[in-house]
């Protein structure tokens, strides 16, 4: 396993994450019923499973593009946007309206999956 762009592509999704959950911060925080203290209890620990979730699925993606014969970063590309999309969103989407959540949070959380499986799968083939 290619070790060094699997770690690229798991530190650029949550690094789009860190970003696009700056600026939904607000929304995701009314849409989540999580208060500003809450999270800050949360400590570090969120953001470690954050991190190593991110390697974790980017060597996976890897794994697969090897299997799928998936090799240059537009195709990687194509592949994460679907990864997410159509595996990932959905599954997440179903667990959120059992969950009672409300839609802004799936449209919210799904933009983060979304974006942050396309840039990992570009990333990935970049190397």
């Amino acid at each position: 396993m290619e070790y060094l762009n699997v770690i690229a592509a798991g530190v650029a999704a949550f690094a789009f994450g860190a970003v696009w959950y700056s600026a939904m911060s607000k929304p995701w925080m009314a849409a989540s019923g999580v208060t500003e203290e809450q999270q800050k209890a949360g400590g570090p620990m969120p953001f470690v499973i954050g991190g190593v979730g991110m390697v974790l699925a980017a060597g996976m993606m890897r794994h697969i593009f090897g299997m799928t014969a998936i090799d240059s970063a537009v195709e990687g590309l194509t592949a994460g946007l679907g990864i997410g999309a159509f595996i990932v969103l959905p599954w997440v989407a179903m667990n959120y309206a059992f969950g009672q959540r409300k839609g802004l949070l799936t449209l919210i959380d799904g933009v983060n999956i979304t974006v942050g499986s396309g840039l990992m799968g570009a990333v990935l083939m970049l190397f």
